[in-house]
């Protein structure tokens, strides 16, 4: 349906990296013809420190207003750089609870996280990236802060095992539409010997790579040397469980400085 309107959630701590999180979300916004909602969390302990409830409260109201302002002064520069309307919400409670409920609650397409590293996730204790891709069933963007997607950037896109479940979501068309450069798929496989043809799409240049402990480390130096700033990645589930499982996707997350269009899964695709 051409039509649709789509709806793209960005999941932000509002922290350095936060611009360059949003600027990807209204580029892909611009491809696909879809509204950008941002959403802050904050975890209480963060906000109260004081043991008092009248203390608490003003305190609360301190911080809604504080985190008020602070979305307004991000998104303001943005929407008016970019031609754009982005909304903004934000609550208070459990990071998960509360991100769950509001993803439940406004039903996104495509939801929007910036990358983080393994050794901030660890200290903050949640695994914030993880817990989307296991709720989500829609196509996720991890966006690199090192290579951001900006409207005026040109696209170079690249299909890791590129299959036909990258094509199946509603808007892939539009996304891949907007590269003037051939396809790249990098093809991951057990042996070079045994390369399945099946994993070849039309049109695109195909580099496949042995698996190793070092094929990520390799992959990474290609999609640098190819220019590709936007890889998709198929999401294994039931029905193509040869795609990419979720210890290899964390892999690319954590050591490849590209954005990663993380596919749907299959049994749930947009209309």
């Amino acid at each position: 349906m051409k039509n649709k309107k789509f709806k793209i959630l960005v999941l932000s701590d509002l922290k350095k990296d936060t611009n360059s999180t949003i600027i990807s979300a209204v580029s892909l916004s611009k491809m696909i013809n879809a509204e950008v909602d941002l959403f802050h969390v904050k975890k209480p302990t963060d906000v109260i420190a004081s043991d008092s409830q009248l203390s608490a409260m003003r305190t609360l109201n301190q911080e809604q207003n504080q985190s008020r302002n602070k979305i307004k002064e991000t998104i303001a520069p943005l929407n008016k750089a970019y031609n754009v309307n982005i909304t903004s919400n934000f609550g208070i409670g459990n990071i998960k609870a509360e991100i769950e409920a509001y993803i439940k609650a406004t039903k996104p397409d495509v939801i929007v996280l910036g990358k983080r590293s393994s050794k901030v996730i660890s200290l903050i204790g949640d695994n914030i990236t993880d817990f989307v891709l296991k709720m989500h069933e829609g196509p996720v963007l991890i966006t690199s802060n090192k290579n951001e997607i900006a409207p005026e950037t040109e696209l170079q896109i690249g299909l890791l095992n590129g299959k036909s479940q990258v094509f199946n979501q509603a808007f892939s068309e539009d996304v891949l539409a907007n590269t003037t450069k051939p396809l790249k798929s990098f093809n991951l496989v057990d042996s070079k010997d045994v390369a399945d043809d099946k994993n070849a799409v039309n049109k695109a240049i195909d580099y496949v790579f042995e698996k190793n402990d070092n094929t990520i480390n390799k992959l990474a130096d290609y999609l640098e040397k190819n220019h590709v700033n936007l890889l998709f990645v198929n999401r294994a589930d039931k029905a193509d469980a040869a795609a990419n499982d979720k210890s290899e996707i964390k892999n690319l997350i954590n050591n490849v400085n590209v954005s990663l269009f993380i596919t749907g899964s299959t049994q749930k695709l947009a209309v």
